[in-house]
């Protein structure tokens, strides 16, 4: 038995995409020439090298569990992959005795594990650094729907489902080439404002429409690489794509054709946002912010500061100031009327993710409202800020593992997040304080809520999406 570079070198691309590390796997995979190593994907299911890995440390226990003497006793700690790299870890001994009952897999072994169609809602002993605690709930299966049928969290579907739909409608992103019978990896979607159209994103650079009934309406194709984001506009007339070949492109969806395509950047571009109906910002790798207006050859402003590549960007709703995160640890808000950046948010420890400006103040539909902001970062925080004045106002502490998205509800009162320790939260923006607490059996990728604010959906890296009342 053997594995050769290429097998081991497509695993570990495997397994980089399919946990959601898009960037690092686009860079592996150009580095060690994956797509030139004739394997056939579809033959490997998902989650292979977690598979391997897990029993390889399987063989290693019940390797060190038999002594010198050939009698069998059970290692008293748990066995993991770390203590597995351990020689000494876990070797029995005659005098440790029979073995224990075999146990079953803990959360920590796998984010891959079993769905379920039950998700429990239990508060924590705190919230945050400024709020108090939250009641104990524990939902019935009634508030929570969970849809299940990925193959994948990075699959080569996508599913337009409603709650109460017994069957979704499947989106294949199939090549252009039809008889090669190969789909593409869907890498970002989003809804136009009506409801009635869903564009999708995918590995091959080609971005897809979609009426809401599942039909395939357009396939737009100039991009050289994979797309990363995808907008429209609030009309629905035009759509806003960003892509790693370093460029981005304003389309006519009527027409299913580019109206003009902008190449500032010097690498991928990682975010893109609508500022209006016809300009936008971008950002990328090479550390850059642009903003760009359709029918303009040149861009309208430059913003340069982050240390490190920017990750997201995000007009607020009057499309007055615009908010970025970096790798540098770092968020920035800016305004067109100065190069430098309004505020320098500084507080987080390590990479920010994602942001979100709340739906309130001048321009939302909330206009009364205080106009905050909401960082994620692999700390395993989220932050709400006074973002104009730079203060931050309240820190949200009770994730363990790295948070991926946050979303607000429609009237800027509460705020989800989803991060990799399986957990979704529910927090007051008013106070800070913990409210709900939804368990899953899966790191979070996405959480998004209804228009109503009633529902919150979680998308789970173990294939299912839940749906949770937060009624009640």
């Amino acid at each position: 038995m053997s594995i050769t570079s290429d097998e081991l070198n497509f695993l570990v691309y495997r397994y980089l995409h399919e946990s959601g590390f898009r960037h690092a796997a686009f860079t592996f995979g150009a580095e060690s020439l994956v797509a030139k190593s004739n394997i056939n994907g579809a033959k490997i299911p998902p989650g292979q090298l977690i598979s391997f890995v897990q029993k390889g440390i399987m063989y290693q226990e019940l390797e060190r569990s038999v002594a010198d003497d050939g009698s069998v006793a059970g290692s008293s700690e748990p066995f993991s992959l770390l203590r597995a790299s351990d020689g000494t870890a876990g070797k029995a001994s005659p005098s440790e005795g029979p073995p224990p009952a075999k146990k079953h897999k803990s959360e920590n072994d796998s984010s891959r594990g079993a769905g379920s169609s039950r998700v429990v809602a239990s508060a924590d002993d705190g919230s945050s650094s400024s709020g108090g605690g939250a009641r104990e709930l524990i939902t019935t299966e009634d508030e929570v729907t969970t849809l299940a049928g990925h193959e994948g969290e990075r699959d080569r579907r996508a599913k337009a489902q409603r709650a109460q739909m017994s069957e979704p409608y499947v989106l294949q992103h199939l090549s252009q080439d039809k008889s090669e019978g190969k789909s593409k990896d869907v890498t970002t979607l989003d809804w136009n404002h009506s409801g009635s159209a869903l564009a999708t994103g995918s590995y091959d650079g080609q971005a897809r429409i979609w009426s809401a009934s599942g039909k395939l309406t357009a396939t737009l194709t100039k991009h050289k690489g994979p797309i990363f984001s995808l907008k429209w506009n609030a009309s629905g007339k035009y759509l806003l794509s960003g892509s790693v070949d370093k460029t981005a492109i304003i389309w006519d969806v009527q027409k299913a054709d580019v109206l003009q395509q902008f190449a500032f950047h010097k690498e991928p571009t990682l975010d893109v946002d609508w500022r209006d109906e016809d300009s936008f910002a971008s950002c990328s790798t090479d550390k850059m912010i642009f903003v760009c207006k359709l029918g303009h050859a040149q861009y309208l402003k430059c913003f340069q500061g982050h240390k490190d590549e920017v990750n997201a960007i995000k007009w607020d709703p009057s499309g007055q100031w615009l908010a970025s995160c970096s790798d540098d640890h770092t968020a920035k808000v800016w305004s067109m009327s100065q190069s430098s950046c309004k505020s320098d948010l500084q507080d987080h420890t390590k990479e920010i993710y994602t942001i979100k400006w709340s739906p309130t103040g001048p321009g939302s539909a909330n206009p009364s409202g205080k106009l905050v902001l909401a960082s994620a970062s692999f700390d395993s925080t989220i932050r709400i800020w006074d973002a104009l004045s730079g203060v931050c106002l309240h820190v949200l502490s009770k994730h363990q593992d790295p948070v991926y998205s946050v979303a607000f509800s429609a009237n800027g009162q509460y705020l989800a997040s989803g991060s990799f320790d399986k957990c979704l939260h529910i927090w007051s923006v008013r106070d800070g304080s913990l409210m709900k607490t939804y368990r899953g059996h899966g790191g979070i990728f996405e959480v998004a809520w209804n228009a109503a604010g009633t529902k919150v959906a979680a998308c789970f890296s173990n294939n299912t999406v839940a749906v949770i009342d937060t009624r009640v």
